[in-house]
């Protein structure tokens, strides 16, 4: 059995009042003093004052990945619970409203707020972020444009933000919506090799659009800080299963990429809108999405385009020791991702002729439960 590449796992939670339901908006610097006691280093600070971020030691399989986030996932709980609050972890708080929330008074966030202004002050959000390490003399770049046309799939399974400010949007990713006002978000722009992306970086810096130590905030990029590849696309996931199974899906996938004598070869500038399509369909539809991933290929439905899936990577999965992954991810499709149980959650709460606002709060604790780990 081949372990594959190492990988880190980032989450991001939202503080959640467990009698209004509510988005915490400006928690007590002590509350916040005891969350980083309790998870210690891995402990970050997030765009506002009522989300937190965990980002995880580098881990080998699976199993410590599970470990490790079952553990800050129940003792952020138990902490949190001592106040009454609890831990939400989704692409959008359903009941948040995005101007009630207060900025965390960091410099790095403060210059984030005056640069991009509303953009900025809109982005109540949580996001999956997944690092997967790029074996050294591997370039970067190739493999990014060798996982970039499958990020819509793993974006379709990840779904987790239909609600915004209280109100279905009529997507299953919102989140994706709201990240479309930022610079360099979304899908990567296809670069040659690792050469061309830092010319690029280097234009942008000299400009000054970019700080001297920025990077682009695509879906998929190559990190500064480590030799690794960044997922950056998926929503926040309420079942840590679902966290699990995605970072597997994208280190099976990059681990894939690397073995392959050219990675990214077949894919090409003239590829790009087949993929700004299926981001469409996957943001818009989740899994009820159509989606084609050659310009002369057949139309696909998620069950049909995770077959395809299986098909490329199912032999790196066994042999990285991961031989139910696509059982897995099937399993989700065939019982429905985190969106659409959140409107399953709500419609039933309507059928009972609940009040509205008592409908949206029955979603938020379907969630609070969800995310306990």
């Amino acid at each position: 059995m081949n372990p594959g590449p190492r990988f880190g796992i980032e989450e991001e939670y939202f503080l959640t009042d467990l009698d209004t339901r509510q988005m915490l908006a400006e928690p007590s610097t002590e509350l916040l003093h005891e969350c980083r006691e309790t998870v210690g280093c891995t402990f970050a600070y997030e765009m506002f004052q009522g989300q937190i971020e965990v980002a995880s030691p580098v881990f080998t399989s699976t199993d410590q990945a599970a470990d490790f986030f079952h553990n800050v996932r129940s003792q952020l709980n138990r902490t949190l619970a001592a106040h009454g609050l609890g831990l939400l972890c989704a692409g959008t708080h359903p009941l948040a409203r995005w101007h009630e929330q207060c900025a965390t008074a960091q410099p790095h966030f403060d210059s984030l707020f005056r640069e991009y202004q509303s953009v900025a002050q809109r982005s109540v959000l949580c996001g999956l972020h997944v690092h997967v390490e790029v074996t050294e003399g591997v370039d970067r770049i190739t493999v990014m444009n060798a996982v970039t046309p499958w990020l819509p799939l793993l974006l379709l399974l990840s779904c987790s933000s239909p609600f915004w400010q209280g109100a279905d949007s009529g997507f299953m990713s919102y989140r994706q919506v709201v990240c479309e006002g930022w610079p360099r978000m979304g899908l990567p722009e296809h670069f040659e090799d690792e050469g061309e992306y830092q010319r690029f970086l280097a234009l942008l810096r000299r400009t000054g659009t970019l700080a001297a130590d920025g990077n682009g905030w695509w879906g998929l990029r190559p990190a500064i800080r480590y030799p690794t590849l960044e997922l950056r696309m998926t929503d926040a996931c309420p079942r840590l299963s679902e966290t699990l199974l995605l970072a597997t899906m994208f280190r099976v996938m990059v681990a894939f990429a690397i073995s392959t004598a050219r990675p990214g070869a077949r894919h090409d500038p003239a590829t790009r809108w087949l993929l700004e399509e299926n981001r469409w369909q996957a943001k818009r539809h989740g899994a009820q999405g159509q989606f084609v991933m050659e310009a002369e290929g057949e139309v696909m439905n998620a069950r049909q385009w995770l077959d395809q899936a299986r098909t490329t990577f199912e032999d790196t999965a066994v042999r990285m020791g991961e031989p139910r992954l696509f059982d897995q991810a099937e399993a989700l499709l065939l019982a429905g991702n985190s969106a659409e149980r959140q409107r399953a959650c709500h419609a039933r709460a309507s059928a009972r002729r609940v009040e509205p606002v008592a409908c949206m709060q029955q979603v938020v604790d379907l969630l609070l439960q969800e995310s306990r780990g």
